[in-house]
């Protein structure tokens, strides 16, 4: 848990960090990274290293192994003081506050993010933290076309390709299609502005019409851009007093994608059924997909190649390396996210 890391966090120093580092890098190729490994990434003598992963381990930002062979495995504690650590370090963030949303795949913390300029105000930020392969990595590589036909990966490979790609995409949408505006990416972790208002399926609205209208138009527009949510219901659409947002994107996929056709159909017709549902308003599903698909765009340029980028990064041997730790002023924030519901 993100209170278990903030404990430790400001004890943790470069060498720390580099052993953490050493363990993410060796789950490319271990299942245990074994300490000889550690010992060449770190450099440090055996017996220093064995004294501070012994401390990382009672910190439960590691887990240890001995049978094959000692061996080391990060833990999502460990990797969230990695990501955390970039954030502060890139000024992306300055203070962490409290739990404000949860799911199978991922968890949502508020956070407070310093102005560029001086004379402006802190403002607060999100931190969503991809938790995939936290159950099983062989389910989430079964529905995660994006993982490919990789043999060996671990769920830090699937939590970090699952930023990375929502990360790119919400950046390519932005300002075009209505999500909230990122602002940072490290390993799993993504630092996006709070999306406006409350959950749709939360939510009771006055002028539902109006608000239909809006979400099919977003759904338009990214399709015109090359891009399907691919998992849009009312539980991932956030409704404000004059727009909607819609979050959560690393499952997307292209129209060239060979079920494309279906999973836009999918994705359409669980919004036409919540609003169906709980406000009677009743729209033709064909009808709806043929005016989103009406302004789409011809050509190459629709994200196609998106997910081989993103695999071919991720691909390159030595592509961590440890940054230098300066302690930072790292906080537990206690404010409050207020949002103001459409009654």
């Amino acid at each position: 848990m993100i209170d278990e890391v903030l404990k430790v966090f400001n004890k943790l120093d470069a060498k720390d960090f580099r052993i953490l580092t050493g363990i993410e890098t060796g789950m490319k190729h271990f299942e245990w990274v074994p300490i000889e490994e550690l010992n060449k990434y770190t450099k440090l003598p055996f017996d220093k290293l064995e004294y501070r992963l012994k401390k990382l381990v009672r910190d439960k930002l590691v887990v240890r192994t001995t049978q094959p062979y000692e061996g080391f495995q990060i833990y999502f504690e460990g990797y969230d003081a990695l990501a955390l650590n970039t954030f502060v370090k890139r000024k992306s963030i300055s203070a962490i506050g409290d739990e404000i949303g949860v799911g199978k795949e991922s968890v949502i913390f508020e956070a407070i993010r310093q102005p560029e300029l001086a004379i402006g105000k802190p403002f607060p930020v999100i931190i969503k933290f991809h938790r995939e392969g936290r159950t099983s990595f062989k389910q989430i590589k079964r529905v995660r076309e994006h993982l490919g036909d990789r043999e060996h990966f671990s769920w830090i490979y699937a939590a970090r390709l699952a930023a990375q790609r929502e990360y790119e995409i919400m950046t390519k949408l932005y300002p075009q299609v209505s999500v909230p505006k990122p602002l940072d990416q490290n390993r799993h972790a993504i630092v996006m502005e709070i999306a406006k208002g409350s959950l749709l399926s939360k939510t009771k609205l006055v002028d539902p019409e109006w608000y239909l209208d809006e979400i099919l138009k977003q759904v338009k527009t990214t399709y015109s851009l090359g891009v399907i949510h691919a998992d849009l219901s009312e539980y991932n659409i956030f409704v404000s007093e004059d727009s909607v947002q819609l979050i959560d994107w690393p499952q997307y996929v292209t129209p060239d994608h060979p079920h494309a056709d279906e999973i836009l159909e999918r994705d359409v017709s669980n919004i036409l059924t919540h609003f169906f549902r709980k406000y009677d308003i009743k729209r033709e599903l064909e009808k709806a997909l043929t005016e989103i698909k009406s302004g789409a765009k011809s050509g190459s340029d629709n994200g196609e190649n998106d997910s081989e980028e993103f695999e071919e990064e991720d691909s390159k041997e030595g592509d961590f390396e440890a940054e230098e730790f300066e302690a930072e002023e790292f906080e537990k924030a206690t404010s409050k996210k207020e949002t103001s519901d459409k009654k």
